[in-house]
């Protein structure tokens, strides 16, 4: 359901947006496909496009979201899963987002703030669109 709404986000094909680069995904399964170890679940990646500065031409470079999936009744991170999220995040200059999903429910995007204070502030709600989108969205029409 994630991948889902990651893709739909950036498609197009939801009101007031349109399309952008589309994003790959690397998963990490465990045996017999379930979770493996680790505290990105997820790694959404896509060529970066925009006009690059010095030997790079645009297209070298790549945008990365490191995800973090939390369904049903999971509890949400731990301050040490944020604090080894932000570690992960640096090493690799990517942004981190959880995503929560309830049955039946489009899944909810939490953006991790930069400096994090204590485990209930340290996520921001935002639309998938602002994460994955193109990175303009239109405003609706009055």
């Amino acid at each position: 359901m994630t991948r889902w709404a990651i893709r739909f986000s950036s498609s197009g094909k939801r009101a007031g947006t349109h399309p952008s680069k589309r994003w790959q995904f690397v998963a990490f399964p465990g045996p017999a496909g379930a979770e493996s170890r680790g505290i990105v679940d997820l790694v959404a990646i896509r060529r970066d496009h925009r006009l690059a500065s010095g030997v790079f031409d645009p297209g070298d470079l790549f945008e990365i979201v490191l995800v973090q999936i939390k369904g049903g009744s999971a509890p949400w991170p731990t301050m040490r899963d944020v604090l080894r999220l932000r570690a992960v995040a640096r090493r690799y200059r990517a942004r981190v987002v959880l995503a929560a999903w309830r049955k039946g429910a489009e899944p909810q995007f939490y953006l991790l703030k930069r400096v994090p204070t204590d485990r209930n502030r340290a996520w921001t709600e935002v639309a998938a669109v602002d994460v994955f989108g193109s990175g303009t969205v239109r405003k609706p029409q009055a």
